[in-house]
């Protein structure tokens, strides 16, 4: 009996031992953040507080500086806590990067995240890509706190998935020049709240003048249109090989309404311009498309 009790007292001593390990282990561990940003809110929200309208094309936002100064933030808020990365959401259509989203992705400490952008420019599948990242992250305990910079109800889901494996999640805003423009769900959910005001953002957006503004949204010539019709029939190619291309072209010159319609809506995210009614552009679109795609046959 005695042996018994010695043997388990030596058991509990060495159980004991091995956790004061692992909690000594915890204390030296620093905390972890990390950031994410929903673009399209920032977009929308900061333009409106700064420029006074949410679209993309009126004025000029200096992504990289905005990001220093989410990170500079973020460090006075979690001081005694290291940075993870940046986390940047955003759409684009067929999820290919523009030249703005490139030049972010390759900024340091910062991965972009692409949702698909539809004909009427509306982000899908963004809400799901933070939920999915907030969720992993705080499973793995790779983050202690997460600063959420977004609006949409439908975060709520992500906010409830990281807390519920122990992250605290922070809730940033920006300034709305009347009324609100975070949902009140979201609101309720998170751990903590704050608002970027006016100042804060008035350093990274500026309008732009009428002309630069007119400039993009100019009619494009039937050329340029070609040469689009002809980047994205490459993308098209290379994504669905020559067995899809042999298929292809005994339709010549028509395409596929799928195709056609997938082929219109990648232009005119690439052109920033409605080709809906311009039927000598659509023309110029599918001659560029079919005249690359007949040059590789």
């Amino acid at each position: 009996m005695n042996d018994d009790l010695a043997a388990l007292s030596a058991r509990l001593d060495r159980t004991n031992e091995l956790l004061q390990r692992m909690l000594a282990e915890v204390a030296k561990t620093p905390s972890t953040h990390a950031i994410f940003v929903d673009a399209g809110y920032l977009y929308a929200a900061a333009g409106r507080l700064v420029a006074g309208t949410e679209d993309r094309r009126a004025f000029d936002l200096d992504a990289e500086g905005l990001i220093e100064a989410f990170i500079d933030r973020a460090r006075t808020i979690f001081a005694d806590s290291r940075l993870l990365r940046v986390y940047w959401y955003d759409g684009a259509r067929r999820r290919i990067h523009t030249a703005e989203q490139q030049s972010i992705a390759e900024l340091p400490d910062v991965k972009v995240r692409l949702g698909n952008l539809n004909a009427n420019n509306q982000q899908k599948g963004v809400d799901s890509l933070i939920r999915s990242d907030l969720e992993s992250l705080a499973r793995h305990r790779a983050i202690s706190d997460a600063a959420l910079l977004g609006g949409d109800e439908d975060l709520v889901s992500a906010v409830e998935a990281a807390q519920g494996y122990g992250a605290r999640v922070h809730l940033w805003g920006i300034e709305a020049p009347e009324g609100r423009n975070q949902a009140e769900p979201l609101l309720w959910e998170v751990d903590s709240q704050r608002t970027l005001d006016l100042d804060f953002f008035k350093p990274y957006v500026s309008r732009r003048t009428a002309a630069a503004y007119e400039a993009a949204a100019a009619r494009p010539g039937r050329e340029d249109v070609r040469f689009v019709g002809a980047q994205i029939a490459a993308k098209w190619l290379a994504a669905r090989g020559r067995d899809s291309l042999a298929e292809l072209l005994p339709g010549h010159p028509y395409l596929p309404g799928s195709v056609d319609q997938d082929l219109l809506v990648e232009a005119e995210g690439l052109l920033q311009y409605s080709l809906r009614g311009q039927a000598d552009l659509r023309r110029a679109l599918r001659d560029g498309f079919w005249e690359h795609l007949q040059a590789q046959y």
